[in-house]
């Protein structure tokens, strides 16, 4: 298995290498690097009410792959980088400190992209496409083997489900809770009548009766001379 995936390193170093690649791979795993660019994007759907779940499960899913991957992980296995084994290739970004397996970078990106996919957030289409950039840029740089970033991927995806339906499971029950503890007329409730679900004397609540008042025919029937 270790000689085939040397040979799959080296055939992108000998058939994929060019100037172009050479400037655009380090940019691209740069944008990994203890990845900001999915904390950013968290960040950014916290901000907007009506995708706030979707970053936090974003965050869950990052948090989980972080602790399995790097805490855990990496130091058990202590798989040392193939760029450690071969010191011909030159390098084009600086040399990891830490152990290879398995790709932070990929089971981060994939933990993104899978949070997303699984609170069903349009975003992961494109984040998908950035995830496969970032984990391809991880063999074509030298720095991690095949198998690192396939079990990136599987990493990454079973903490971002797995942060996705905590997340999903955490905000069932506090709506739930919320239902038990506040008074039925401040419950949040979706759909309906904005007006008839008022509460009880407050301004916006209105009488069934008023609505033929305002035409002018008295809620208790026609009246006559007599």
């Amino acid at each position: 298995m270790r000689s085939f995936e040397f040979a799959l390193l080296d055939w992108i170093q000998g058939n994929l290498r060019n100037p172009v690649m050479d400037l655009l791979m380090p940019a691209v795993t740069t944008l990994g690097n203890g990845g900001l660019i999915w904390i950013a994007l968290a960040g950014i759907l916290l901000l907007i009410p009506r995708y706030r779940k979707a970053g936090a499960a974003v965050l869950a899913g990052l948090a989980l792959e972080v602790i399995c991957c790097n805490l855990v992980l990496k130091p058990l296995i202590a798989r040392v980088r193939p760029c450690d084994v071969n010191t011909a290739v030159q390098l084009l970004v600086a040399r990891p400190d830490d152990f290879s397996f398995p790709s932070g970078h990929t089971g981060a990106s994939f933990a993104a992209v899978t949070a997303l996919y699984a609170g069903g957030n349009r975003l992961w289409i494109p984040a998908l496409l950035l995830a496969a950039l970032i984990s391809f840029s991880r063999l074509y740089l030298y720095v991690h083997y095949p198998t690192d970033v396939l079990a990136g991927i599987l990493l990454g995806a079973a903490a971002g489900w797995l942060g996705s339906q905590g997340i999903a499971c955490v905000g069932g029950k506090l709506h739930h809770g919320l239902e038990i503890i506040l008074p039925a007329d401040r419950r949040p409730h979706h759909g309906g009548d904005p007006v008839l679900s008022a509460a009880p004397g407050s301004a916006d609540a209105v009488h069934p009766t008023a609505e033929r008042t305002v035409s002018g025919q008295s809620p208790y029937g026609p009246t006559g001379d007599g």
